[in-house]
């Protein structure tokens, strides 16, 4: 069975196109999931009234904390 051969540039360049085609793959799966955890990082709503916002008190017979 004869071998097949190839130059060492040849497998060079495949070699440096295959890591190429990984390094495009990879950047893109990270922006698309930094995009979907921004979308939902938008999302969240924040209470920003101080004196609404409800306070937890001790209650003295339980000692559980409540509203």
């Amino acid at each position: 069975m004869p071998a097949f051969l190839l130059s060492p540039l040849v497998k060079w360049s495949l070699a440096a196109l295959g890591g190429a085609m990984v390094v495009h793959w990879v950047v893109k799966e990270a922006r698309r999931i930094n995009d979907e955890l921004d979308s939902r990082r938008q999302v969240r709503v924040r209470v920003t009234d101080r004196e609404n916002r409800p306070t937890l008190r001790r209650d003295p017979r339980t000692g559980e904390y409540r509203p």
